[in-house]
């Protein structure tokens, strides 16, 4: 029985994979490091401390890393994260899935008052039940322990759980986790790289409109 749900936020629910790339490009070229954007963005959905070590060879808690990291942290404040937008239906979803009793938990690799901004945007104000996020666990995703953090706030077991989410990151630590995933398009991904979740549709409001045939309405 489907009690809960756990929600990625970057790319599922506000359009900002491209914004995050962006943000890494620039904070990189600030430190004298060229990658390319294309090399960045398919890596957007895992952790800053895996994208760091993977494009640039920067351990996270390094010198050039933390500065890094907080390049690219100002930079996606001050630049990009003022004009982002949540995608199409998103509030609707959410309040779809309270009105049918879903329990709603964040599990994301955003931190702190990014995270909050984010979840403004996105119009989840009053809907999201608590919040699992990268600042809390030792490993960010692909590994599991986001999925692990947010299924011990919300207290229930993995098989009666699914998570919304869009990319292959959040597929594989969700699936790590025993919870499946109902993909979405909208991060930028195609149907070959979400292989392995349980259901794809192509955003928010997609979901929406087939809600009654989705996992979420088959309980």
């Amino acid at each position: 029985m489907l009690r809960g749900v756990l929600l990625d936020v970057d790319g599922t629910l506000v359009d900002s994979n491209d914004e995050h790339a962006q943000a890494f490009v620039d904070a990189l070229a600030a430190g004298g490091i060229d990658v390319p954007f294309d090399q960045v963005r398919r890596l957007i959905g895992k952790g800053s401390d895996k994208l760091l070590v993977e494009t640039a060879g920067l351990e996270e808690e390094s010198a050039e890393g933390q500065a890094a990291g907080e390049r690219k942290k100002e930079l996606f404040k001050q630049n990009y994260l003022p004009r982002l937008k949540a995608f199409p239906g998103v509030r609707e979803l959410l309040e779809r899935m309270r009105a049918d009793g879903l329990r709603l938990v964040v599990a994301s690799s955003a931190k702190g008052d990014e995270l909050e901004q984010l979840l403004k945007t996105a119009g989840a104000d009053g809907l999201i039940e608590d919040v699992a996020s990268s600042s809390e666990v030792e490993h960010s995703k692909p590994d599991p322990d986001i999925i692990e953090a947010a299924l011990e706030k919300i207290g229930l077991p993995a098989d009666e759980v699914v998570m919304l989410g869009d990319t292959p990151y959040d597929v594989e630590a969700a699936r790590k986790a025993g919870v499946g995933v109902i993909a979405l398009r909208c991060g930028g991904w195609s149907d070959d790289d979400l292989s392995g979740a349980i259901a794809v549709y192509d955003d928010a409001a997609d979901l929406l409109a087939h809600y009654d045939e989705s996992p979420l309405g088959r309980r």
